[in-house]
């Protein structure tokens, strides 16, 4: 008993030290940007000043990015820019810098205030403001910067009214995804310059015409060629508003509503909204979260555009990292559904890039028949296989673990090469999906990538994790138990047992089931005296005991370990009561004499019976621990198990055979 009592607490012991997660360093340094500024007129020359960047050991160059917003609904993401305020008054200055390639925090810039009273520059003069000419499309998003935990992040919204009369509409922001147990953004602020108007009501059935068809608006690439843009989005035209915002309430748990009217034929408004990432984040890093952004260009019609902004959440800013949408999966469902990877990258270098290789982590439990490239940048055609060619493309290879993009004969401008002002233009992409294969486990995937630049030693990224929430498998269990103490006596057992859905390897267990006993014992028995004259008395017993018990067993935890798909073992602790016990005895006793010279014969007058009955409730309280194997579908579906309780106190011993099936 004491080596099982010492296995049972190795077992605990283990099962312990995996569920204590690795604390991160989390850098507490404050870290500040103080922003100055010079005016002459209306014209405004900005900077400020930077700490030292704290550089990531092996990374490229630690740089600081930057984005000012001017406080007129205008930004821009240079250094040190120049701005021409058209009116005169007062306006508010913020700068967000983001250190990449570096350990400590982003340094923090207090808002400057800007008065400007009087207008000395023309609006032709150079100015370094950016508001995204968005071309026939209808609606722009980007942001400052990947969501990091507990940071901000500046989302812009620029939104065009493509119409050829007034417009009054409607701009919805969804954001924390359902899919995460826990928010992942709070709204901050939210900064307006064109009059429009936060409604605080609910989202409710949102009432319009017939739906515009005069024209439809589509996305131009060639609108999109001068400048890159960093951020994935899906955007979609559709007709019937209630039903997405239906479908949006479903998939988010918060959202924002923004009225604006008065919006004049091809007109182009921004709006800046900071979110503030949570410190829940910390636990998706390398996943990728979403925020939809549903644009009513006017309230008298059901036409919208649907955009859906992915960002992804990552530990520090380092432009060569890599993301999954399948950070949480439901293993139930994931079956035939399509994960989807992102890797990215930028040129650091002093001079272009002309071949760019990504070696791609894949794990074995994909299926490499159903890959697929949805977007890259930059945009180029699929290579021909076993030709060499003259013009700029991708080409894609396969091992056993690793996919391999080749982008040849392109032209990737360096961030550190002269004359390069737009630090997108020196970013990349490739984004693309796979299914999980035929016979695949519930088990955690790591996946990183190797980014060449020319002859250059590779670059790392961080790992994109794949994991599955645990789900919950209700298993039915029958089965017999044996007292080895008392071989008289029979129980039956039922009940269920509740465990993680599927589980690769190790998991808990809890289980509840019910048991009915019964014991019928007949024992014979006599016992001898002999009396004050020397006769010797003998009294034959036949004693029959009979017990029915309905017992209740709790195993609150246990440990279990699949060594195979058919084979598993596993240990816990197991906790049993009577609810109810009735007991019963009958003793008949004959009494015989033994007289010296005579022999035996029967004394009648001195037999004897007894009866006795007993009813009890919640006695019997038993603890113990076991030890079991399973043979058959020990993941899912039917099996046989055995299993040896030890018990603290008499009886101290059982062995129950089961059968189970686990849905």
């Amino acid at each position: 008993m004491k080596k099982l009592a010492i296995i049972f607490s190795v077992v605990l012991l283990l099962l312990a030290s995996k569920t204590i997660s690795q604390t991160r360093v989390i850098d507490t340094l404050k870290r500040e940007a103080p922003v100055f500024y010079d005016t002459n007129g209306n014209k405004v020359s900005f900077g400020a000043e930077m700490p030292p960047l704290n550089q990531i050991a092996g990374a490229p160059k630690a740089f600081y990015t930057y984005f000012w917003e001017y406080g007129d609904g205008t930004y821009s993401e240079k250094e040190n820019p120049t701005h021409n305020y058209k009116n005169t008054g007062e306006y508010t200055a913020r700068l967000w810098s983001t250190n990449n390639y570096d350990n400590g925090k982003p340094p923090e810039s207090r808002p400057k205030k800007v008065v400007i009273n009087k207008v000395t520059v023309d609006e032709t003069s150079a100015d370094d403001a950016k508001a995204p000419l968005i071309g026939e499309d209808d609606i722009y998003i980007k942001t400052n910067r990947d969501p990091l935990p507990d940071e901000e992040l500046v989302l812009v919204t620029t939104y065009k009214n493509t119409k050829n009369y007034v417009t009054a509409g409607k701009l919805y922001l969804f954001y924390n995804d359902k899919k995460f147990k826990k928010d992942n953004f709070i709204l901050e602020d939210t900064r307006l310059y064109n009059g429009e108007q936060i409604i605080e009501t609910p989202i409710g059935v949102a009432m319009t015409k017939d739906n515009d068809q005069t024209k439809t608006y589509l996305v131009s690439s060639d609108n999109l060629k001068s400048q890159f843009i960093p951020v994935v989005q899906d955007s979609t035209k559709r007709l019937v508003l209630p039903a997405t915002l239906e479908e949006s309430k479903k998939l988010y748990r918060n959202h924002q509503l923004i009225e604006f009217d008065n919006m004049q034929p091809g007109e182009e408004r921004t709006l800046f909204r900071t979110l503030k990432t949570t410190p829940e984040m910390l636990k998706d890093t390398s996943a990728i979260v979403t925020l939809r952004t549903i644009y009513v260009p006017d309230n008298n019609y059901g036409n919208h555009t649907v955009k859906d902004t992915e960002l992804e959440i990552v530990t520090s800013h380092d432009p060569n990292k890599m993301a999954t949408n399948g950070s949480i999966l439901n293993y139930r469902l994931v079956r035939f559904k399509r994960i989807k990877f992102k890797v990215r990258f930028q040129n650091n270098g002093e001079g272009p890039a002309n071949t760019i290789k990504l070696d791609v982590d894949t794990p074995e439990m994909f299926d490499k028949s159903t890959f697929e490239v949805i977007d890259m940048y930059p945009k180029v055609p699929i290579c021909p296989k076993g030709k060499e060619v003259n013009y700029s493309c991708i080409d894609t290879s396969f091992n056993k673990d690793k996919i391999i993009f080749t982008f040849k004969k392109i032209y990737l401008p360096g961030s550190n090469q002269k004359n390069v002002t737009e630090r997108d233009s020196t970013k990349g992409f490739v984004k693309y999906s796979m299914k999980f294969g035929k016979d695949f486990h519930k088990q955690k995937t790591r996946s990183r990538t190797a980014i060449y630049f020319d002859k250059n030693p590779p670059i790392y990224t961080n790992y994109a994790v794949t994991r599955f929430i645990p789900g919950i498998s209700i298993g039915a269990k029958a089965g017999y138990i044996f007292s080895p103490s008392s071989s008289n006596r029979r129980e039956y057992m039922a009940g269920i047992t509740v465990s993680p859905f599927k589980t690769y390897k190790g998991y808990l267990q809890a289980e509840f089931f019910i048991s009915a006993g019964s014991l019928d014992e007949l024992k014979k028995f006599e016992t001898t005296e002999v009396n004050d004259i020397g006769i010797e008395e003998i009294t034959r017993f036949t004693e029959k005991n009979k017990e029915n018990n309905i017992t209740a067993y709790l195993v609150p935890v246990s440990y279990r370990y699949n060594l195979t798909n058919f084979l598993a073992v596993g240990s816990g602790l197991q906790l049993k009561i009577d609810l109810r016990n009735t007991s019963s005895l009958q003793r008949d006793g004959e009494a015989y004499l033994n007289i010296p010279g005579a022999g035996e014969i029967r004394d009648e007058p001195g037999d004897t019976y007894q009866e006795k009955e007993c009813n009890s409730s919640f006695t019997n309280f038993q603890t113990g621990v076991f030890v079991g194997l399973n043979v058959g579908g020990v993941r899912i579906g039917p099996s046989v198990g055995v299993r040896y309780v030890q018990n603290f106190n008499a009886p101290t011993s059982q062995i129950q055979v089961y059968g189970i099936w686990k849905f």
